[in-house]
């Protein structure tokens, strides 16, 4: 026993003299790189006015470092703690003036007095010691081979002791990978850009599976507003698309504006009848809609509503902020991934490349959010709930699919954020080890992406101008442009406190005769606001004859949905092609190159009480898989046709298998009767029943 007792004193002195070493070295590093700042920058200096001796300087600059890296561990988690109202953006940004302002304070408390810097100086000395402070304890750590493993206990331990203790059984985390379909992966993890998934695939490793990978398909509104609704609420009725106009209110709905994904998650908690996947012991991170989640993280359906302690997250941001090193990496990282986004769109643009849309304007900086400040926020977030213990956190990381949006879905800019990706699900799974709970990795998409260029680019005219056009009403000879409307960019203004414009017709548009179109990716909507209901077929022909013909013969349009007073409903193409719903099955008409589930997805949108009064979705190539945006994307989804509504499932082999044998998983509401039962498996219900029938269906 007493041998024992020696060998484990000394492991634990082996341990903190290497702690005492790093932190020595780590001092070190920073006393030379003031050093060097000092020479180089003219506004920073660590001599008094009438010079000093080389050891004086040395001992000024080795005071000066140590200070401030006391202050940056001291001093730093208060100002975060003081700044959790901030928005994360913003304190990412405001990291640099706050280190500026902590290096001066320690400059100022040598009592020799000898350093001095300007107020823009010290941000930029801040920033650079911070960075230099981390890369240095990350190369120390790396060849201490349980730092990393210990860091990771000792915070757990710490967040243990400051929370109840863990519920019994395992936990689950939903990774949202945005916009990243079910071939998609399947590529990616065959190029060995995605390794975390080959190996939990066992693709080309030679071990065991650990996870198994099930194709979904999307209802016909294949983005992330359905797609996430239905998954985290259990039910995405009465969303025909992304956005569109609401007769009865006389407003545009659009998914990622806060207003309307509130209103949105309401509807669905009261359609469904629960409060959603997560209402038990759940985090939402980076989402639309909440889940019925306690914590929640950038969460645009709480976006409009003021913060306080009931609705704002205190772990995202605490736990990634109050490390300076932390804030400062996101911040170069974010400004490096504004300069690489400006250097590949200038490239894309010298070589004249096709398909291609405008990157200018804030696109960059809305990138940057996306693929850095988004994605380490909610990956920290996320650690911080493992090492709690709470049973069930979704999280969507949109990287992909904004970066695809612009630059295509198989371009090397894509490529290289599912690298990044698969790193993010790296780290998950190494904080899962130290978790106080097993935990079970569910990775799952909401819909993919499909390729081709714009409606616009390739007829030289929007479908707005093709509608006018078919009314008889003139037509402007410079083609507006239709603005994107990836999440990404709400999800920014969100993070910023600004209002979130719909990107696509007025918020409340003026009641008139004038046809208001909305596009959603590949996926059109037309509606006449004079009209209080949805208009029929015999209705739009007798009061603009050629609109329909025009549209439907247009050979950048697939196919239209229109109510009909004779057949309920009725599918357009063509040369005259007019199919009833109901004989959809017998003869698919404009749907056969949409493939199968095509007829299922229009019949049950022609359902919703919201449906357009012409619903109209673009020309699709099977060969190729392109389809045609309506949008200014060159990767989009939204409507039928190609990658876009072909998501995946990668689920852990402990969980029952998602559908039996021969079956296939159809909708966003089905993907959430499997989560919920998963949840069930190991925790008990998580949402209340609704009908023994339900639970079979599940």
């Amino acid at each position: 026993m007493r041998a024992r007792d020696v060998r484990w004193r000394g492991v634990r002195w082996r341990r903190v003299a290497s702690q005492v070493g790093r932190s020595v070295a780590v001092w070190a590093v920073s006393t030379v790189t003031m050093l060097v700042l000092a020479g180089i920058l003219p506004d920073f200096r660590l001599r008094s006015e009438n010079g000093d001796s080389a050891t004086d300087i040395a001992v000024t600059a080795a005071f000066g470092a140590g200070a401030f890296g006391l202050l940056s561990a001291v001093v730093w988690p208060l100002l975060v703690r003081l700044l959790l109202l901030v928005p994360a953006l913003v304190l990412g940004l405001l990291v640099f003036f706050l280190n500026g302002a902590l290096l001066l304070l320690a400059l100022h408390l040598n009592p020799a007095e000898r350093g001095a810097a300007a107020p823009e100086t010290a941000v930029v000395v801040a920033a650079v010691m911070s960075a230099v402070a981390s890369a240095t304890g990350a190369a120390l750590a790396v060849r201490d081979d349980d730092a990393y493993r210990r860091r990771l206990y000792r915070l757990a331990d710490r967040r243990r002791r400051s929370g109840p203790p863990a519920p019994a059984g395992p936990g689950t985390v939903f990774v949202q990978l945005d916009g990243v379909g079910h071939d998609t992966l399947l590529d990616a993890v065959g190029k060995g850009l995605m390794p975390t998934v080959a190996r939990w695939l066992d693709i080309g490793d030679g071990g065991r599976p650990t996870h198994r990978l099930t194709p979904w398909r999307t209802d016909w509104s294949s983005q992330t507003g359905a797609s996430q609704l239905g998954i985290l609420h259990g039910s995405n009725h009465d969303v025909p698309a992304f956005r569109w106009y609401e007769k009865d209110t006389g407003e545009v709905v659009v998914c990622n504006r806060p207003t309307s994904a509130a209103e949105l998650q309401r509807r669905a908690v009261e359609y469904a009848g629960h409060g959603g996947l997560l209402t038990v012991d759940g985090a939402s991170r980076g989402n639309l809609f909440s889940g019925g989640a306690e914590q929640q993280a950038l969460v645009l359906s709480i976006a409009a509503r003021r913060r306080t302690r009931e609705n704002r997250s205190r772990a995202g941001y605490f736990a990634y902020f109050s490390d300076p090193a932390n804030a400062v990496r996101t911040a170069l990282s974010f400004f490096a991934e504004v300069g690489r986004e400006i250097g590949q769109s200038t490239r894309a643009r010298l070589r004249k490349q096709r398909p291609r849309v405008s990157r200018g304007g804030l696109y960059p900086f809305v990138r940057a959010f996306a693929t850095v400040v988004e994605r380490d926020v909610v990956v920290a977030a996320v650690t911080g709930d493992m090492l709690v213990g709470r049973t069930a956190v979704f999280a969507d990381l949109v990287a992909y699919d904004e970066v695809a949006h612009h630059s295509g879905p198989a371009s090397r800019d894509a490529r290289k954020v599912l690298e990044r990706l698969d790193r993010s699900l790296a780290l998950i799974e190494n904080v899962a080890e130290h978790a106080p709970r097993p935990y079970r990795i569910v990775v799952l998409s909401d819909h993919g992406q499909s390729p081709g260029e714009t409606f616009r680019s390739r007829y030289g005219l929007t479908l707005g101008d093709l509608v006018r056009a078919g009314c008889g009403m003139p037509v402007s000879r410079k083609a507006e442009r239709t603005r994107s409307g990836a999440e990404a960019r709400a999800a920014v203004r969100a993070a910023l406190r600004f209002p979130v414009a719909e990107g696509g017709g007025q918020h409340r548009p003026e009641p008139g005769s004038q046809p208001i179109v909305l596009a959603s990716g590949n996926l059109g909507l037309v509606s006449f606001p004079d009209v209080t209901h949805r208009m029929s077929k015999e209705e739009i022909d007798a009061r603009h004859p050629a609109l329909l013909p025009t549209l439907a013969n247009h050979p950048g349009i697939g196919f239209l949905l229109v109510r009909s007073d004779r057949h309920g409903g009725v599918v357009l193409g063509a040369y005259g092609a007019e199919i009833p719903l109901a004989d959809l099955d017998d003869d698919p008409g404009p749907l056969a190159p949409f493939g199968p589930g095509a007829a299922d997805a229009v019949r049950r949108t022609h359902g919703f009480p919201h449906t357009a009064d012409i619903m109209v979705n673009s020309v699709h190539d099977p060969a190729d898989g392109e389809v045609l945006a309506f949008e200014e994307q060159i990767g989009s989804h939204g409507g039928l046709g190609g990658a876009q509504g072909r998501p995946f499932l990668l689920s852990p082999l402990g969980v029952s298998t998602p559908v039996a044998d021969g079956e296939e998983l159809v909708g966003a509401e089905h993907v959430h009767r499997v989560l919920r039962r998963w949840l069930r498996e190991s925790n008990g219900p998580q949402v209340p029943l609704k009908t023994t029938e339900e639970e079979h269906a599940a």
